[in-house]
């Protein structure tokens, strides 16, 4: 029996050809692409959002620092069993800080001011004994202002240090302030006697200097405590412009006539470095300009900002975010 042997089927391969394989490359790579675009999207997003977390952080920590300052700026309460004269200088009324007194204090000589401004910064912000000698070249708008705030300061008003003699108040850099010693009469009986009392007085000065470590502008301050020097309290502070809200003339008045720079508002009086000026400040508006602490805009025009005169500044030094913010304070111990 013969047999007849079966024809094979041919085999066809299948595959690719040059065309659909260029296609499918060109397609992968689009898709690659946009997911290489969108990640660097989010990157760049998170960039922007952690800067602007990061930038009002600053802001917040700047002005409740300066807010917390100013509305402690006099503060010289009134102290059970003195003896009260209509006679500010006689008058034990209150512990010797302000103005004139018949009283000793030592180791400290009274202030003329609880508060005083300067546009610009203070030529010697870091060496002048007191706040009556501090000098204000003027002139200087464009520039960083400075503040100058004093305070009578216990261990509640101030953030205590602790010592093995007891808990002392501090200066704005955290360091110990200094015992003050006055001698005045107190009520005993129906009559008076001489009585030794101590107390201490803050005077913390602030302005915008540049840290060295890491290198920024920062919000400086220089306090009075003991071996106490300036220290950044908060970094990329750029700008801290200030204003002061001042009532009319007239004595005790409570309204607001207006606000003015520190210039104008010294101005006031035809006597060089009067408090009496200083007196009618019933309110201090603030304002801070903060920047990101790196370049993390793409170009000059989204890194554009409005400075705390408002005025848009087109070309900013870096691509660095910016913002100004503001806060306005009440003074809450004026003296009259």
């Amino acid at each position: 029996m013969t047999s007849r042997g079966q024809r094979g089927t041919p085999l066809h391969q299948n595959g690719l050809t040059l065309i659909e394989l260029m296609v499918s490359l060109t397609i992968g790579l689009i898709v690659a692409m946009g997911i290489f675009s969108a990640f660097i999207g989010a990157s760049g997003a998170s960039k922007m959002t952690d800067a602007q977390s990061r930038m009002n952080e600053d802001a917040q920590a700047a002005l409740l620092i300066l807010s917390q300052q100013l509305k402690m700026a006099g503060n010289n309460p009134d102290q059970p069993d003195r003896i009260d004269n209509i006679d500010a200088s006689l008058s034990s009324r209150r512990n010797p800080v302000y103005g004139t007194t018949t009283f000793l204090a030592s180791p400290f000589t009274t202030s003329d001011f609880s508060i005083r401004g300067c546009d610009g910064q203070f030529s010697n912000v870091t060496s002048a004994p007191s706040l009556n000698a501090l000098d204000c070249p003027g002139g200087a708008n464009s520039l960083p202002d400075s503040i100058a705030i004093n305070y009578e300061a216990d261990s509640f008003n101030t953030v205590p240090t602790s010592q093995a003699s007891g808990k002392w108040p501090t200066d704005c850099v955290g360091k110990k302030l200094t015992v003050i010693t006055a001698t005045l009469p107190k009520v005993s009986g129906t009559g008076a006697v001489s009585a030794t009392v101590t107390y201490s007085v803050a005077e913390n000065r602030f302005y915008v200097g540049t840290s060295t470590s890491p290198v920024s502008t920062s919000l400086y301050c220089k306090g009075n405590g003991e071996a106490s020097t300036p220290q950044a309290l908060v970094e990329n502070v750029e700008d801290m412009q200030i204003t002061y809200g001042a009532s009319s003339p007239a004595p005790a008045s409570a309204t607001i006539a207006g606000y003015l720079p520190a210039d104008e508002l010294s101005a006031l009086s035809t006597v060089p470095n009067s408090p009496t000026p200083w007196r009618q400040v019933i309110s201090v508006r603030i304002c801070v300009l903060v920047r990101s602490e790196e370049p993390v805009v793409s170009g000059n025009a989204p890194a554009r900002y409005l400075n705390c005169e408002g005025v848009l500044v087109m070309n900013p030094p870096d691509r660095r975010l910016r913002q100004a913010y503001f806060s306005t304070v009440v003074l809450r111990n004026r003296r009259l």
